[in-house]
């Protein structure tokens, strides 16, 4: 991927930029992915947390991942577009939704996690797949 990464929602009200690579790329087939992006997976990418500039005020939902830990999900207050997810799990990091790049020419999932719960129909080939997220 070429740096800095940037990207935002759909109507422009939030932006970022990434000056960092990211340290990991991903497909989460896990539930509240399917429901917050509606659709069968959430594409994301996890990047240093202090290499994330954010303009524009995005809104936070606080949810909780199946070990009951926070998992904060940020969009849009404006357009909805799921933006961020800060996971207890994974301190310092943030991940963004890929979809949400200016440019996902370079989105490669190294991974692709919570499998128990993707679509029947979904088939991503060779990327390496885990029932929950791996440890």
């Amino acid at each position: 991927m070429t740096l800095p990464l940037t990207g935002g929602c759909l109507c422009g009200a939030v932006r970022y930029s990434v000056s960092a690579e990211p340290v990991m790329q991903a497909v989460c087939h896990c539930k509240n992915c399917q429901r917050q992006a509606g659709s069968a997976w959430s594409m994301i990418a996890g990047v240093p947390e202090a290499a994330l500039k954010i303009t524009g005020e995005p809104r936070t939902y606080e949810d909780h991942g199946e070990s009951g830990a926070p998992v904060l999900r940020q969009f849009c207050g404006t357009c909805g577009s799921p933006l961020f997810s800060h996971v207890a799990a994974a301190p310092g990091l943030v991940f963004i939704k890929a979809g949400t790049l200016d440019d996902t020419s370079g989105f490669a999932p190294q991974m692709q996690f919570w499998t128990k719960s993707k679509q029947h129909w979904v088939d991503l080939g060779a990327v390496p797949a885990f029932e929950k997220t791996p440890g």
